[in-house]
């Protein structure tokens, strides 16, 4: 059974934020190893963006179909269950911070039935994050037209809703997640006209060592081209949608071919029919909680941020532990793994039993997460993003669709007036400034302002104070003795990046 802290101010042992693959089984290890844990997250269900499932309402037979893997989740969502986890759901994280006495405050925002949020504090010897990750999107003349979605975007849309984005989509972009949602999309009935990737598979051939160490991963990759074939979808490599056409909606795409370089070659452009374009290139790693920790990081193959974390998943910040994509994009399996690896040093730790590190089954868990690792970072260097991408834009192309900024704005600002990073980009046209605070445009921004022969890489990661959006009436209540039950402000943190 879960252990309880002598101290009744704390918490519990251990926060973990975030109910995916990596929190879940972290959450179960270290409850199993007799720590009390509080498992926050912002989606009512468990499963994270993986295993995004229909609420039960929709009276859904078998959720199982549209997912790989699916008895590994069943297995850690009965664990949680019957675990004496504190699972608390709808809490939205948006800051870590460290107390005098040397414990950790997770502050999170409590939905519940529309009602204002109020800010929930939860007092912790350590914090696990398994913050997963969001789509990196490279603009292109159109993507801001209705019918455009990420490609994850459209597989939870069918994994949670049963929702198609469209009846013909155009599945394009790069990395493995593309095959995944073509084959999802045409098993549920749409019409699948080409899965357009604009890296070449050859790239892998490099890392042959990496392919015979994971014959699973192979045999998963082989399933989803056996259903793309079965559906008579054709695969169009070193290929890109350089364009969206229509005018109310999507109705068509361009795909040209592309050179070594991402750069569209000229003449070979050729318009494809369709009413949906999913399209994503790759995942980013969702770091800003550790970032705004000081946590350090490290440029992943595919020129994103990722956490630096040692061989027990702890991080540059003592008592801070990390698992899942935070460390470098790796999939479902990776995360479980390192998940669980993350649990037993956390317990190792609090409970001052160190022998747990250096068990036979850490051992073990150690061999795999690395052979596993290894193969994601051969995955991620066959699919990162060539710098000529940006030939596919023109000057009227948005780039940040919060602040409406266009691609000759950004220009402007680095040709005009001599800015050569995302951060100088922002001051100067309000790029990354929006909503999202440029979870969208951080990638293409970047890239802008390295200039035509730079890394097609994500900006260098910023320290925030908020991670999310914030209600100021929630900031201005956490000194008072009790939370204001009026109306709150209803103006929302939308400048931490002009702060930052």
């Amino acid at each position: 059974m879960p252990g309880s802290v002598s101290d009744p101010s704390v918490g519990c042992d251990v926060a973990v934020i975030g109910a995916g693959c990596a929190g879940l089984a972290g959450a179960v290890t270290a409850s199993r190893l007799g720590l009390s844990v509080t498992l926050l997250d912002s989606s009512e269900q468990v499963g994270g963006q993986f295993y995004r499932h229909p609420p039960p309402g929709l009276g859904v037979a078998r959720p199982e179909a549209l997912h790989h893997d699916w008895p590994s989740f069943a297995q850690l969502r009965e664990r949680r269950q019957a675990g004496g986890i504190d699972h608390r759901s709808g809490h939205h994280v948006w800051t870590v911070t460290r107390d005098s006495d040397g414990l950790l405050t997770t502050h999170a925002l409590a939905e519940a039935d529309g009602a204002e949020p109020r800010p929930v504090p939860v007092r912790a010897r350590a914090v696990l994050l398994a913050t997963g990750a969001y789509e990196r999107q490279l603009p292109f003349p159109g993507w801001t037209l209705p019918g455009v979605v990420g490609a994850g975007g459209a597989q939870a849309m069918l994994k949670s809703g049963l929702v198609l984005p469209g009846r013909r989509v155009v599945v394009a972009g790069s990395g493995p997640l593309l095959l995944a949602v073509a084959a999802s999309l045409a098993s549920a009935g749409a019409r699948v006209p080409a899965v357009v990737e604009a890296s070449g598979y050859l790239g892998y051939a490099r890392h042959w060592r990496a392919l015979t160490a994971n014959p699973g991963k192979v045999a998963e990759a082989l399933t989803y081209g056996s259903a793309l074939l079965r559906h008579r979808v054709l695969l169009r490599p070193r290929s890109a949608v350089t364009r969206v056409h229509g005018t109310d909606r999507v109705e068509a795409v361009t795909v040209a071919r592309l050179d070594r370089d991402w750069r569209p070659v000229p003449g070979t452009g050729r318009r494809i029919a369709c009413d949906a374009l999913a399209v994503g290139h790759g995942l980013v790693p969702q770091i800003e909680l550790a970032t705004g920790l000081g946590c350090a990081t490290r440029t992943a193959p595919d020129g994103t941020r990722a956490l630096a974390l040692d061989v027990s998943q702890e991080s540059s910040v003592p008592g801070i532990w990390a698992a899942g994509e935070t460390g470098g994009i790796g999939g479902a399996q990776l995360a479980r793994v390192e998940g669980e690896l993350a649990g037993i040093a956390v317990a190792a730790r609090l409970r001052g039993r160190p022998a747990l590190l250096v068990s036979t089954h850490a051992r073990k868990l150690r061999q795999r997460r690395d052979r596993l690792r290894v193969f994601a970072d051969a995955m991620a260097a066959a699919h990162m993003p060539g710098p000529g991408w940006t030939d596919w834009l023109d000057g009227d192309t948005e780039v940040c669709r919060c602040e409406e900024v266009t691609a000759s704005r950004v220009r402007e600002a680095v040709g005009g007036y001599g800015a050569r990073d995302a951060r100088t980009v922002k001051l100067l046209t309000r790029a990354g400034m929006g909503w999202c605070q440029g979870r969208v445009c951080g990638t293409a921004v970047a890239c802008l302002a390295a200039g035509a022969n730079g890394p097609a890489m994500a900006p260098s990661a910023e320290r925030r104070p908020l991670a999310v959006p914030v209600p100021l009436g929630v900031l201005g209540s956490l000194d008072e003795p009790e939370a204001s039950t009026g109306e709150s402000d209803s103006a929302y943190e939308g400048a931490g990046g002009q702060a930052s």
